[in-house]
């Protein structure tokens, strides 16, 4: 049975005894998760999810240590090989870890740990936490500023050429990977990279002018070619289906290479539809029928209006942050949602945290309508501002957003501009260099978790300075 924390050994007590303590702020999120163990168990869960025997087998990384790892992971916007030698070369990140004179894994291991927790996991972790905070009398939540952001995953720009080439290369690659497990091999199968690369290469490197005159056929000869080298796929796939008499390690390396062959042909399928459908017939497609990357097909397009980036490609992520500087509610979005929809979701949810709504609820003028309006003055809350989106303002209206108290509102909103700033540089929320939705949003989460710890550490720290300031004036 994986144990939640290890045993201390006689060499981690000498080192305790000799007064090695950690960081101030790395201190105070490890007595904060030391006393709310039931944070754990959450993690526990997940990394006991689908085996056959949880109870049985060599004790592997505890639940304690994965979370405290992904924290300081994500603290620190380190990789996974930079985590790992961090922790074995320092003292202080091994007691922060509870790794103590303990080996510490490789950085594959801790890949492998991470990729087993699920998002409801991690929100759940994130709720537990500001539950605790509130416990505390951190937070009150009288105050509550929205805003989205995008999360870019790990793609190229997408282009219909590159998708065309990287739907020949990854599928020509899967299919000599299959040729080299089996004994027999595969059979004929036409290697048509180089071709391929070249008509990719060829449709970058035209001008305007060329694009006008060369443009439709140097495609049409791309969009072939990846339409034989798909159906050479398939045949191989039909060639290879009744493979028996197989020992079993080969077996299931054989059924893995053959499913993924089966789901990048199927994404091929697409990369060819929606090129045809553009280049040939000029069609326009449709933004949610569109693939912007064969790796990461759950990507999408968001066009928010930015000057410097007016296209962006990965998923929106709406934040909500309380008057204390924490995230009280995350959501990773699909496609491209107006914001308008999330001011009574999020007045509910945060009800269901505090018990009431803020007095003050402030967000950006992508916020506006007159039903959030009423939405904001039915929940409770005393002020919502949100500056009015478009047209002519009545006058009431304009003498509300010129009073001073709407003007603080909007300077407290602006706080939660610079929180996604410190999301992205340094818990490095930027970019998702992660595989797969499910871990995208994990990844978000994780991020938003050491956000919080980061800042309930802060609070912890100032609080304790108060109550000894009391003391010393008392004495």
């Amino acid at each position: 049975m994986r144990p939640v924390t290890r045993q201390l050994s006689f060499a981690d007590l000498e080192f305790i005894k000799q007064g090695i303590d950690l960081e101030p702020t790395l201190k105070a999120i490890a007595d904060f998760l030391d006393d709310h163990g039931a944070i754990v168990q959450r993690v526990r869960h997940d990394l006991a999810r689908g085996l056959k025997r949880p109870r049985t087998g060599r004790t592997g990384v505890t639940p304690s240590q994965v979370l405290r790892s992904l924290i300081l992971m994500r603290v620190k916007n380190w990789d996974y090989r930079e985590l790992r030698e961090r922790i074995a070369d320092g003292y202080t990140l091994r007691v922060f870890t509870q790794f103590h004179s303990q080996r510490v894994p490789k950085h594959d291991a801790f890949n492998r740990a991470f990729n087993r927790l699920t998002p409801a996991t991690l929100q759940a972790v994130n709720e537990a936490i500001v539950r605790a905070a509130v416990d505390l009398g951190l937070e009150d939540g009288t105050k509550l500023r929205v805003d989205s952001t995008v999360v870019e995953t790990d793609i190229h720009h997408p282009t219909d050429n590159t998708l065309l080439w990287d739907s020949v290369r990854v599928v020509t690659r899967l299919v000599r990977k299959l040729d080299d497990a089996l004994p027999s091999g595969v059979g004929l199968f036409p290697n048509r990279t180089r071709a391929a690369k070249r008509r990719m290469q060829e449709i970058q490197r035209m001008t305007m002018r060329d694009r006008q005159r060369r443009q439709r056929r140097t495609y049409g000869a791309l969009i072939r070619l990846t339409e034989d080298v798909l159906a050479a796929a398939q045949a191989v796939l039909t060639r290879t289906s009744g493979l028996r008499r197989l020992d079993p390690a080969t077996q299931l390396v054989a059924e893995t290479l053959r499913a993924e062959i089966t789901r990048h042909c199927q994404l091929g399928t697409r990369v060819v539809d929606q090129a045809t459908r553009r280049i040939v017939h000029g069609e326009q497609v449709p933004t949610d029928e569109k693939l912007y990357s064969i790796f990461e097909p759950h990507t999408d397009l968001i066009v928010r209006g930015k000057v410097l980036k007016p296209v962006e490609f990965g998923h929106k992520v709406f934040l909500a942050e309380s008057g204390h500087g924490l995230i009280t509610q995350y959501r990773v979005l699909d496609g491209n949602p107006a914001d308008q929809g999330h001011v009574k979701p999020s007045l509910d949810c945060h009800k269901t945290v505090f018990r009431a709504a803020p007095e003050l609820y402030s967000g950006d003028r992508g916020f506006f309508n007159e039903d959030n309006l009423r939405s904001c003055r039915t929940a409770g809350v005393k002020l919502a501002c949100i500056p009015y989106a478009g047209g002519k303002r009545n006058p009431e209206r304009e003498a509300l957003q010129k009073t001073p108290a709407f003007k603080r509102g909007q300077r407290f909103r602006a706080g939660i501009e610079g929180r996604i700033s410190v999301l992205f540089r340094g818990r490095g929320m930027k970019r998702a260099l992660v595989e797969g939705r499910e871990h995208f949003e994990v990844f978000v989460g994780a991020a938003v978790i050491a956000n919080n710890l980061m800042v309930i550490a802060q609070l912890l720290r100032r609080k304790a300075e108060r109550t000894a300031a009391r003391r010393r004036r008392a004495a």
